[in-house]
């Protein structure tokens, strides 16, 4: 469980309150940092994550004698002290080359970490590509290709996933501008070797163009503009389950009341569900004939009408003949 800190005064107290969980929550700062031992690569991999992340990433670029795995109370330092829940730490070692760590906090404590290495033959950084970027700020459209993403055990690739949307999410918004929508990042992972190594995970970036077409809906086109990095799975800790539950709550109010009967599909679409009472058929009401109404001096009843149409050989002329019964007292 989570260490719950007591104020000693009235200025711990209001800075204890300034980090106090929010119903809104700001938009997640990502922290990159590197180790003592870095490879130009992971530096330039860095690089380019923080270009796609800013204006809500810091770097820093001084040498840092960081071991997440086995002691993490200095990313929970660095966590604290510059507001940031998302830590991405870069090394390079002979027993892990290129490794990348993704950290991920709750409460000024680390709530899971995934290791990862860059495979450095296949590796393309952002300047490489000269096409045109993206402009800062936007937020991307996230893809994941494969089924290791979707097993239903938890996985180092499912650890992937939603390591990643958390990463690259950016803020939060209510309405979406069409024009603002130029940036596609997709995570693509095949099957795993048969030496029984996991898949690789294959990170593309590519920026989406409109262009006309001559009708209402433009013309869509993909240019990849870097980075093209792909990952190899390595080390992963987990989210204990109790300050993971801690972790997935939902302030109250936040959420709209759910109206009784009403649901919303996949789409989007409003459907409604109405429920009949039992119908008294007795009130029903029925057409009105001559032949079942009551008699004046009461007691006496029509029987129905028979009506015959005769109809005549000429078109225009056509005569009804009424055959009616006598009134039965």
């Amino acid at each position: 469980m989570l260490r719950q800190i007591k104020p000693k005064n009235a200025r711990s107290k209001r800075a204890l309150a300034k980090k106090e969980p929010l119903a809104h929550e700001n938009t997640k700062t990502v922290l990159l940092l590197r180790g003592t031992t870095c490879s130009s690569l992971i530096q330039d991999v860095l690089s380019d994550i923080n270009a796609l992340k800013r204006p809500y990433s810091v770097r820093f670029t001084k040498k840092n004698d960081l071991h997440p795995f086995e002691d993490a109370s200095n990313l929970e330092f660095f966590s604290q002290k510059n507001d940031a829940s998302l830590l991405l730490f870069g090394s390079h070692s002979k027993k892990r080359p290129h490794c990348m760590t993704w950290v991920r906090c709750f409460g000024g404590q680390v709530l899971d970490m995934l290791e990862v290495h860059v495979v450095k033959d296949t590796a393309r950084t952002l300047a490489q590509f000269k096409s045109e970027k993206c402009k800062v700020g936007l937020k991307p459209l996230l893809s994941f290709s494969g089924t290791q993403f979707a097993s239903p055990v938890s996985n180092q690739h499912t650890l992937a996933k939603s390591m990643f949307t958390d990463f690259f999410r950016g803020g939060e918004s209510s309405t979406v501008d069409v024009e603002g929508l130029q940036l596609m990042i997709n995570f693509a992972a095949g099957e795993d070797a048969q030496d029984g190594s996991s898949a690789k995970i294959r990170m593309r970036c590519w920026r989406i163009i409109t262009k006309r077409s001559g009708q209402r809906v433009p013309r869509i086109e993909v240019e990849e503009m870097g980075p093209r990095i792909d990952f190899t799975m390595g080390r992963m800790k987990e989210a204990e389950t109790g300050v993971w539950t801690e972790a997935m709550k939902k302030p109250k109010g936040v959420e709209a009341r759910p109206k009784k009967n009403v649901d919303t599909d996949v789409v989007g679409d409003k459907i409604g569900r109405i429920h009949l009472g039992k119908q008294d058929l007795s009130e029903l009401q029925t057409r009105k004939m001559k032949g079942l109404k009551r008699s004046r001096d009461g007691g006496t009843e029509e029987v129905a009408d028979y009506t015959s149409i005769i109809s005549e050989g000429d078109a225009d002329s056509t005569r009804v003949v009424e055959v009616k019964r006598q009134k039965i007292a």
